[in-house]
């Protein structure tokens, strides 16, 4: 994701704000649906697959119920996808990367 920032906050917003205009708005069904600890997620523009969406806001829900700290919650959705779409993917979550 070098081309792109994004931002999770602990309320379980996800926001991706892209660099370039290649990148569209995000039509998935999840794209903002309410999650079951009833914080809302917000996709607002991917370059993933729905399906893809869909798994990674199911891994990142895990990884904040599991985990207090954002680096600890960025760790587990990394190799989340490092496993089951192979190695070098990154992730960052934190607050403030206005």
């Amino acid at each position: 994701m070098s081309t792109e920032e994004a931002k999770r906050s602990l309320n379980g917003a996800l926001t991706v704000k892209p660099n370039s205009d290649d990148r569209k708005p995000s039509m998935a069904p999840t794209a903002a649906s309410a999650a079951p600890t009833g914080k809302k997620v917000i996709i607002k523009s991917a370059d993933m697959k729905d399906a893809m969406q869909k798994e990674a806001i199911d891994i990142a829900i895990a990884a904040f119920e599991k985990n207090n700290v954002e680096k600890d919650v960025a760790e587990l959705i990394k190799k989340e996808f490092d496993k089951n779409h192979g190695p070098t993917w990154h992730c960052i979550v934190g607050r403030n990367f206005d």
